[in-house]
């Protein structure tokens, strides 16, 4: 697969930027794709080395509005863990020192 078709986006949440100080990233990944697949876009996307690609399915959770029920999408999402050293661009802006 193509990597701009495997990563989706980046994950902007406190827990995942909590993670960048240990060299994990957090992504939104294609619900098909595979922990080598991610591999590969992650290394040919950002142009570094990844150590470790832990993936999980974010479940839906019920909505509602007014009389109407319903439910938010699933999706897949995939923590990547960089080699000593690496860093990512795209979140070094946004990342917390503490």
């Amino acid at each position: 697969m193509d990597p701009r078709a495997v990563i989706v986006r980046p994950v902007i949440s406190e827990k995942a930027y909590a993670l960048i100080a240990a060299g994990k990233y957090t992504f939104r990944v294609d619900d098909r794709a595979h922990k080598f697949e991610i591999k590969d876009a992650v290394e040919q996307a950002f142009g570094v080395e990844v150590v470790k690609v832990r993936t999980s399915k974010v479940r839906a959770k019920p909505k509602r509005r007014g009389l109407h029920a319903g439910k938010s999408r699933s999706w897949k999402k995939a923590v990547v863990e960089l080699a000593p050293g690496e860093t990512i661009e795209l979140f070094e802006g946004a990342a917390v020192e503490g």
